[in-house]
C-alpha cells in the first residue's frame, strides 16, 4: 500500500524546476553612453595642512634604570664567567653610564676603571679613550680635578698617537670644561671665605 501511494504522489506531483514555468520576457534596456572627460577640467588635490609634532624628552624612571642595570649586570657577569672580556668591557662601561645617570659616582668610577683595565689588556684604544674621558668627568663631579686632568691628558696622548683628530678635539673640550669648573669651584670657596671674614 505504501508503495502504491508513493508512486501515485510521484506521478501527480509537479516539478519544482523553474524552467518549466512560462516567464514573461523582459526587454533589455539600451546601453549607457560612455563617459566623456574633457581636458579643460583639472582636479587639484586638496591642501591638507601639515601637523606639527612636538618632541618631548621624558626623563627615565627609576624603575627603568634599575631594570636596565640588572640586565647589564647579568650580562656582564655572564661574559666575565665565560671570559668574553671584549664584550664585558663594554658592559662595564654601560653600567658606569647608568650609574652616572643615577648620580652614583663612586660606583661609576669603579666600573669605568674596570672597563679601561680590560680595554687596555685587549688593546682597544677607542674604548680606553672613551673610558678615560668619562672617568675624568666622574672625577670632576666628585671634586678630583687633578686626577681628572691626568686622565684626560692620557686620553689625549693615546688619541694623538693614533692621529684621531675627533677624539683629540673632544678631549680638549672636556679639559677646558674641567679647568673652568675647577676655577669656578675655587671662586665660590673664596667668596664664602670672604663672607665668613666679614662676619
Amino acid at each position: 500500500m505504501r508503495k502504491v501511494l508513493l508512486l501515485l504522489f510521484c506521478a501527480i506531483s509537479f516539478s519544482a524546476s523553474a524552467q518549466l514555468w512560462p516567464f514573461k520576457k523582459h526587454e533589455r534596456l539600451p546601453l549607457l553612453e560612455p563617459a566623456r572627460f574633457s581636458a579643460s577640467i583639472t582636479l587639484t588635490p586638496p591642501h591638507i595642512p601639515q601637523a606639527r609634532l612636538h618632541t618631548y624628552a621624558l626623563n627615565r624612571s627609576d624603575f627603568s634604570l634599575e631594570a636596565e642595570e640588572q640586565l647589564v649586570m647579568k650580562t656582564a657577569q655572564r661574559n666575565m664567567r665565560y671570559r668574553v672580556y671584549k664584550t664585558a668591557s663594554y658592559n662595564f662601561s654601560e653600567l658606569a653610564r647608568l650609574y652616572m645617570l643615577q648620580n652614583r659616582f663612586s660606583e661609576a668610577k669603579w666600573y669605568f676603571l674596570q672597563s679601561s683595565f680590560l680595554s687596555r689588556q685587549l688593546n682597544n684604544d677607542r674604548l680606553t679613550i672613551s673610558n678615560l674621558s668619562n672617568l675624568a668627568m666622574v672625577k670632576s663631579e666628585i671634586g678630583d680635578f687633578v686626577l681628572a686632568q691626568q686622565d684626560l691628558i692620557e686620553a689625549r696622548n693615546i688619541a694623538s698617537a693614533h692621529g684621531w683628530l675627533i677624539d683629540i678635539i673632544e678631549v680638549e673640550k672636556k679639559l677646558g670644561y674641567i679647568r673652568h669648573n675647577r676655577f669656578a669651584s675655587l671662586r665660590t670657596d673664596t667668596r664664602y671665605a670672604e663672607l665668613a671674614a666679614d662676619n
